[in-house]
């Protein structure tokens, strides 16, 4: 988690969301990295998730992420557990939980889904004070006062 917490400091560089993900082996050697650039790029799917899958496929040369764990510092959204779905992650680790738009225990719940052919573990809360203090920190330099 703390490798995801590393990269969620960099979104706001960007003007996006600090939320970071890193995709790791059995072993646990970081093989993709990723943050929210969705204002940085103009990507509608910009989320770090999908930046960490992808990248995790490109070295292992497959889209199957069979054995590997997705570790990210908000409960990931709907695009981003399907995603972690298909990509047949073996665990999905979370931080902070995401009421408003979780979709792994929250709002929704796909990757225990019955229905899916795949149901990867999952880890919720690791870190969730830490990953919560960024989230709050970032939102608050950009309410107004008042």
């Amino acid at each position: 988690m703390r490798a995801a917490l590393e990269q969620a400091v960099l979104a706001p560089a960007g003007g996006d969301v600090p939320i970071g993900a890193v995709v790791v082996d059995p072993d646990g050697l970081v093989l993709g990295r990723g943050h929210n650039v969705r204002e940085a790029e103009a990507d509608p799917v910009g989320h770090a998730e999908v930046l960490a899958l992808r990248e995790a496929g490109a070295v292992l040369g497959s889209w199957r992420l069979a054995g590997c764990s997705l570790v990210v510092t908000l409960e990931p959204c709907a695009m981003c557990a399907g995603a972690s779905v298909l990509a047949r992650v073996e665990r999905i680790v979370y931080a902070a939980a995401d009421p408003k738009a979780g979709a792994v225990g929250s709002l929704w719940d796909l990757p225990r889904d019955r229905r899916l052919n795949h149901r990867p573990e999952v880890v919720p809360g690791i870190l969730a004070a830490e990953a919560g203090a960024l989230l709050d920190k970032f939102f608050a330099e950009r309410r107004p006062i008042g």
